[in-house]
């Protein structure tokens, strides 16, 4: 092997593993955001979630495996708004990241970018899991999505600037498709608007204040608190005189409650996939309120 010969493999090496390293590493505290930043940021990024659409974002386990996924990370993109209160702090000081510390360029909330609902107008525990940035679920409203977007768009090209022409033309791409997609689920969702429906927890309101749906109760007495027997049959004699069309919860949510009143009521019991992988359709944003509006709609009629 000649000496230039070793000089130009070494130089073509070299650019190669550069180019590798340019890409971004963007962990996700949600799948909804995973989903969106893999529209953002395409095969510049490579994108991981640390949860599931089958578990509890409120409740995960700051596993090993996860503190070195962030070590390594550039961007950590999660909702906020005390959602990850109880494993996410943990996550960040184990991992030792500075890129991704609180208040870095390298963290980013999206629950800082929409109005919340259910702010509370007080703190006490004897209210249940509330939160004081408001409800935190603020996925199930696509309107949203698009704010998060734009804000998620310019802060991938500020970090990573070489590419910020890139990240603005896809914000631009998706926020046309998804303002399109949205004009379709509107006008599908007219059935919709005005429909009773019971939740398991109060996770859904962003989707109800979007749809116009009235949530006449919720399984759980209090945010957070699992119903017993006593307060389950106190709900179905309230159902008796103030029916509603379904109960509604979040694939990732225990199903036996749910059950029991949709048998002892005579109304549908009906999974949404809350998030993205949360049943087969819902592989992306766009498939999770295909999803959503179609489970809906089906137990509407």
């Amino acid at each position: 092997m000649t000496p230039n010969f070793r000089f130009v493999l070494f130089a073509a090496l070299a650019a190669i593993s550069l180019q590798a390293r340019a890409d971004l590493s963007v962990v996700a505290c949600e799948p909804e955001w995973a989903s969106l930043a893999t529209e953002l940021g395409g095969d510049k990024l490579k994108v991981t979630s640390t949860t599931t659409a089958l578990q509890d974002p409120h409740h995960i386990e700051a596993r090993p495996s996860l503190i070195a996924r962030m070590r390594g990370a550039d961007l950590l993109v999660c909702t906020g708004m005390e959602l990850e209160v109880g494993w996410l702090p943990v996550l960040l000081q184990q991992s030792a990241n500075p890129k991704l510390a609180p208040g870095a360029p390298g963290n980013f909330e999206a629950g800082r970018f929409i109005v919340p609902l259910d702010v509370p107008a007080r703190l006490d525990r004897s209210d249940g899991d509330v939160h004081a940035a408001g409800n935190p679920h603020i996925q199930l409203d696509p309107r949203n999505i698009l704010k998060v977007a734009g804000a998620l768009s310019a802060r991938l090209a500020q970090i990573d600037a070489a590419n910020a022409s890139l990240y603005q033309d896809r914000f631009r791409a998706f926020s046309g498709r998804w303002a399109e997609a949205m004009g379709k689920w509107e006008q599908q969702a007219q059935p919709l608007r005005g429909v009773p429906v019971v939740a398991r927890h109060k996770n859904m309101n962003y989707l109800w204040s979007w749809l116009g749906l009235r949530e006449v109760a919720t399984l759980e007495p209090k945010p957070g608190v699992e119903p017993n027997g006593g307060q389950l049959s106190q709900l179905k004699a309230q159902l008796a005189a103030q029916p509603a069309k379904m109960v509604v919860r979040g694939a990732y949510e225990d199903p036996r409650a749910s059950r029991w009143l949709s048998e002892q009521a005579g109304i549908p019991d009906v999974v949404l996939p809350f998030t993205v992988g949360g049943n087969d359709r819902a592989t992306d944003l766009f498939g999770l309120f295909d999803s959503t509006l179609s489970l809906l709609l089906a137990a509407a009629k």
